[in-house]
């Protein structure tokens, strides 16, 4: 049973260090659930990644699952694919551990990536603080630009809720060239199992 999060969730998303709307995408290199590494230059013909940071064990993650693998079904072929990303020190939850995300992959039938950042150093470099958080990047001429930080959507606790596609109205905006409407909003979920 999820806890009940009061809205509402439009609000600044306050990081120490990280990255902020409109900054540069730190690049980065991990190894796949099936083993290849797969980095951000990979994605250099897409118009942009939806990249979250989630793991196993975490009830907001699960409670998200079955929409993060809608979301990659629906945005990976308008160009925006998504990219997860393990954050997760297995030491504090096995449950995490890189076995366990391949398990959870497989059982899953994950249409995306599901990456480890084994030393934290992504989400480090991102400022990544949940489980889920997402990073939404466009690809520009300069490289990859965050164009959205924060949550999927306005109902973390109940799909039949939704009313704001935070995710979704941030890719619809940039594929109509247009600014994105809501840039930031807090990312709910669990904190992020930092190494001791």
């Amino acid at each position: 049973m999820l806890p009940v999060v009061t809205l509402p969730l439009v609000l600044l998303l306050l990081v120490e260090g990280g990255v902020k709307v409109g900054d540069k995408a730190p690049a980065f290199s991990l190894k796949n659930v099936d083993g290849r590494t797969v980095s951000l230059a990979d994605y250099q013909k897409e118009k942009g990644v939806v990249l979250i940071f989630t793991c196993n064990h975490c009830p907001y993650a699960k409670a998200y699952e079955e929409r993060i693998i809608a979301l990659h079904k629906e945005l990976a072929p308008k160009g925006f694919p998504v990219v997860a990303i393990n954050p997760n020190d297995p030491q504090i939850v096995p449950e995490d551990s890189y076995e366990n995300m391949q398990k959870r992959a497989k059982e899953k039938k994950y249409p995306f990536v599901y990456l480890f950042d084994e030393t934290q150093e992504v989400a480090k470099a991102y400022g990544a603080q949940k489980t889920p958080h997402i990073f939404l990047l466009k690809n520009t001429a300069e490289g990859f630009v965050v164009a959205y930080i924060g949550t999927l959507d306005d109902s973390p606790n109940d799909p039949k809720k939704v009313q704001k596609r935070y995710v979704v109205e941030a890719v619809e905006a940039i594929l109509a060239g247009e600014p994105v409407p809501i840039a930031e909003t807090k990312a709910i979920g669990c904190s992020i199992k930092w190494r001791r």
